[in-house]
């Protein structure tokens, strides 16, 4: 019974995630502006969840107890709630700079954020996106994809982040040099 509970919640949070980062880029650049690749579903990210999935359902099946830690499955729940709450936050706050696909030209409407909840971290889409995936994992008590999602996506942030400052000093300079010397990154080990 607790395995279908945390199937059915990992669906509904899914299909939340995804449809909200839909509907929040369709209003900030236009519904044309908006592709799969934007929202973050990639061949990677598909064979990830389908991974998930069909270790959610082995575990089920041949190890029916590891589904059962109810208080695990919550805190899972919470961080997948805390983890959409500081994403969509960024995404909202950010507004037009918010993007999808890390921006390597500057345009004219570019504007560096650093109110709202960029005061207390520089990347909080990123950090919010973490918490959240690890989060369906810890909620689905699959200990071997909460252990594959944390390393994959730390290193993979840990790389894209200074790909992405790079180009936030070259549009900003300086004014992104101090913020970046005041602000944390927002993950844990990434500066």
């Amino acid at each position: 019974m607790a395995a279908r509970t945390q199937a059915w919640q990992f669906a509904a949070a899914l299909v939340f995630f995804h449809g909200s980062e839909y509907v929040l880029a369709a209003a900030f650049h236009g519904h044309s502006n908006v592709t799969a690749t934007s929202l973050l579903i990639s061949k990677q990210y598909v064979l990830a969840m389908s991974f998930a999935m069909v270790e959610h359902l082995t575990e089920s099946l041949f190890f029916p107890e590891i589904k059962g830690y109810l208080f695990v499955s919550n805190i899972g729940l919470l961080m997948v709630l805390v983890g959409e709450i500081i994403r969509k936050i960024a995404v909202v706050t950010a507004g037009r700079a918010f993007t999808h696909v890390i921006r390597i030209q500057y345009e004219d409407q570019h504007q560096l954020v650093t109110h709202g909840i960029y005061r207390f971290m520089r990347h909080p889409g990123y950090s919010g996106f973490l918490l959240w995936a690890v989060g369906t994992q810890v909620m689905l008590c699959n200990p071997v994809s909460t252990v594959v999602f944390t390393l994959v996506l730390w290193r993979f942030f840990a790389r894209r982040i200074p790909y992405e400052e790079f180009f936030l000093r070259q549009f900003f300079g300086s004014q992104y040099e101090e913020y970046a010397r005041k602000v944390h990154s927002g993950l844990p080990f990434i500066n």
